[in-house]
This record gives C-alpha cells, structure tokens and sequence, in this order.
C-alpha cells in the first residue's frame, strides 16, 4: 500500500462528497475554497487513487417493501482460505445479502439481509443460506429499528495521510 497525502482541500472534498455525491462541481469547489477546474482534476485523481469508490442513491428500503433487516451470523465448517473465498463468491449472486463482513471468533461472517417480509426472509434462510456448501451454523438476529445508518468513515481534519493498493 502506497502512502499519499491529503491536504485539507482533499479532505474537505471527501467529507461533503460523501455526505452528497450528487453536489455540483461547482457548489463542490465553493465549499473547498478553490475554483472549479482544479476541484475537478482532484476529484478525478481521488477517483484514481480509490479514495472515490463509486457514487449511489440513498434508496428507501420501506419504501421499496423492505421492512426486514436480519443479522445473520454465519459460521463454515471449514475456514481455509479457499473455503472463505468461496462462501463470499456465492453470496455475491444473493441480492437479500447487502452486506458480508469476515468476523473474527466464533463466527465467520456477518451478513446483513433485507427482506419484504418474514416469509421470504424464511425462504432465502431453508432454501439458500442454510443448506450453502460449506456452512455449518446460522444464527439470526432482527433489527427492531434503524436508528442511525451513516455510510463511510469520519474525516478528520488531523488526517494527514491515507493509502492506495498502488
């Protein structure tokens, strides 16, 4: 992993970018003190960099019909590399699982799943997590209420450096 500074403007772009990805590059620049085309070659080179990963909407889950949120703590029977590459290749075509994070302890993984109702959470639970190659437990735990949901990670403005893959 390389180092690479961040100066505060780099910092600034981060931090309202990722509260609103839709902001013009022009409002953007404002609020970072620097004119527009500037703005924009560090917007790219962020992008480049992978500080940017993508840009998406907010969508309303209850909205939409998703009123289950489901916690699923999963553990294999086997934990080699292989094994664990390939339980999260699988869930990857499993729209129900929004997120998979590889736990450490008793459990392997935590899957967050969305559901329209306890029926079809029950149906992705017997019919594809359960039975899955390679598990051996599921675990599963309701979320009553969302209270807060922030994607990203706190900017600080003491942050002088972050790392890229290159």
């Amino acid at each position: 992993m390389q180092r690479v500074k961040l100066d505060p403007i780099d910092r600034r772009i981060l931090r309202d970018l990722q509260e609103d990805g839709r902001m013009t590059n022009v409002e953007l620049a404002e609020r970072a003190g620097i004119s527009a085309p500037p703005c924009l070659r560090r917007v790219k080179a962020l992008e480049r960099a992978g500080f940017i990963r993508g840009y998406h909407a907010d969508v309303n889950s209850e909205k939409l019909g998703f009123s289950v949120i489901i916690f699923a703590f999963v553990g294999l029977s086997s934990q080699s590399e292989t094994d664990l590459l390939a339980f999260e290749e699988m869930i990857e075509d499993w729209e129900e699982v929004r997120e998979c994070h590889m736990l450490s302890g008793e459990t392997d993984f935590l899957l967050k799943i969305v559901a329209r109702d306890w029926d079809e959470f029950q149906k992705f639970l017997t019919g594809k997590l359960t039975p899955a190659s390679n598990v051996s437990n599921v675990k599963t735990a309701l979320a009553f209420r969302t209270k807060k949901q922030k994607p990203g990670v706190p900017i600080d403005d003491n942050v002088i450096t972050g790392t890229t893959d290159d």
